[in-house]
């Protein structure tokens, strides 16, 4: 079993402003190390209540609007029942139920099969906790 699978923990420093932090390369280099020539399955999981995964192009401003109809759907206001942290933290503890805070993407050859514009980012819209975990699994 331990040759068919292999996990890691990264930890991440987010910041205390919203980010879509793209953690592509951190997932290849983990694939590079457990998998090479191997097909199967990476798991991407974030154990956090107030931060999600996202596969989705990042540097055209993909990542930035994201973020902003994140804003839109989900404001940092007053309406939240949750309400310990900073004013609006209640809508972080919803983020997951928008933005999944998993993501399984295949993997053949030892790398990721991504589109070509596709990227693994980290969402975290929680400036109360600015250091991120993220755990990595492949499956293979």
């Amino acid at each position: 079993m331990s040759d068919s699978f292999s996990t890691l923990t990264i930890e991440l420093t987010t910041g205390t402003g919203e980010v879509a932090l793209d953690i592509t390369d951190r997932c290849s280099a983990f694939l590079e190390s457990v998998a090479p020539g191997r097909d199967g399955l990476l798991n991407v999981f974030v154990p956090h209540a107030t931060a999600g995964i996202a596969v989705i192009e990042t540097g055209a401003g993909s990542d930035e609007d994201l973020l902003a109809l994140l804003r839109d759907l989900v404001p940092a206001d007053d309406r939240w029942r949750h309400r310990h942290g900073s004013p609006g933290h209640g809508r972080d503890h919803v983020l997951p139920g928008l933005v999944a805070p998993h993501a399984t993407l295949p993997v053949v050859g030892g790398q990721l099969a991504l589109g070509i514009w596709q990227s693994v980012v980290l969402v975290d819209t929680n400036g109360d906790n600015p250091r991120r975990t993220v755990r990595l699994s492949f499956l293979g």
